[in-house]
């Protein structure tokens, strides 16, 4: 396959990935790069420093692990030993594993991968035909996401040549769409049906309340230690009033483009809410979460101060007392 063929299929495939505006980042998302990189050849093969230009598509099993299949093709590769000014052509082709750190949604995750690839390349010094090699990949680097959907990558392999018993390295950069994925929903409650009761006698009630208010770190949606005390208190409230509900709400600051800033407000307050919930036993149908993103500030989003106020989650349970 022509190398330009195989970037405008790649390109196409982010393209139209981009318009569906698909869910990123989850288990079962499907991920599309266009790469390109500086291949150091092992000194013994002589042959020049080239470039591999190429694509790949990629497979989330879990948030946390992918598989990721790579096709490449060299250029500007040349024997160094005399043989006649040769051009060194040929392609790689590789399927690795990839495990990521950190949190599915963080805008950085750095990654660590292994696997193995076959290089099919012609006029190698001192050889006739094609020659072909067998190599194990170890590699590591890091993904930005400057989208929910759009990130760009660089990073580093070690390619050990199991045929010729060296090391080769790749460096390189890319850019790519992450689509397709899905977070588990959250559990649906068997509706209650409550036994008839008799009707009491009104006695007079007055009006008790709890608050809570949970701040965030930037483009985070991890609840932090310091917060859980206060969510603790919430959760108590609750069990001593066990007809109270909740709604659990999120915001963010004005950092970021409005579509991004919706989808962490909901993460924030869906990661709140977990936490009332397995944490602390809050039925999951008396607690409701919500995503406002950046439209209702309740401090100055030009100065930092003011945002660091506005990454928070907010809820209040109100019951009456006798």
């Amino acid at each position: 396959m022509k190398l330009k063929n195989t970037l405008g299929l790649v390109i196409g495939s982010l393209l139209a990935a981009a318009a569906a505006n698909a869910v990123a980042q989850g288990q079962g998302a499907v991920e599309l790069e266009a790469f390109g990189k500086r291949y150091f050849t092992d000194s013994s093969s002589n042959m020049d420093e080239g470039n591999l230009f190429g694509g790949s598509i990629g497979y989330y099993l879990t948030e946390d692990v992918s598989l990721g299949l790579s096709y490449g093709e060299y250029h500007d590769i040349r024997s160094e030993n005399g043989t006649g000014n040769k051009d060194i052509k040929g392609n790689l082709a590789s399927l690795d594993a990839f495990y990521h750190f950190g949190t599915s949604g963080d805008a950085l995750r750095p990654y660590v991968s292994a696997g193995f690839a076959h290089q099919n390349i012609s006029n190698v010094p001192d050889r006739t035909g094609r020659d072909h090699s067998t190599f194990a990949n170890l590699g590591a680097g890091v993904k930005y996401f400057l989208t929910e959907n759009f990130f760009a990558k660089a990073g580093v392999d070690a390619a050990y040549n199991i045929d010729a018993n060296e090391t080769e390295w790749l460096a390189g950069v890319g850019v790519g769409l992450n689509f397709g994925g899905a977070t588990a929903p959250a559990p649906v409650a068997e509706p209650v049906v409550a036994e008839p009761t008799p009707e009491p006698t009104p006695e007079p009630t007055e009006p008790v309340r709890v608050e809570l208010d949970v701040k965030f770190d930037f483009d985070k949606a991890v609840v932090k230690e310091e917060s859980y005390s206060d969510i603790k208190s919430l959760a108590d409230f609750m069990g001593q009033y066990p007809q109270t509900t909740t709604t659990v709400e999120g915001h963010t600051d004005s950092v970021g483009t409005d579509a991004y800033n919706q989808k962490l407000s909901e993460r924030r307050a869906g990661a709140v809410r977990d936490v009332l919930v397995n944490q602390y036993g809050v039925g999951a149908e008396r607690v409701s979460s919500v995503g406002y993103g950046e439209s209702r500030p309740v401090a100055d989003n030009a100065t930092e101060a003011g945002r660091a106020v506005n990454r928070r989650v907010e809820a209040e349970v109100e019951a009456q007392v006798k």
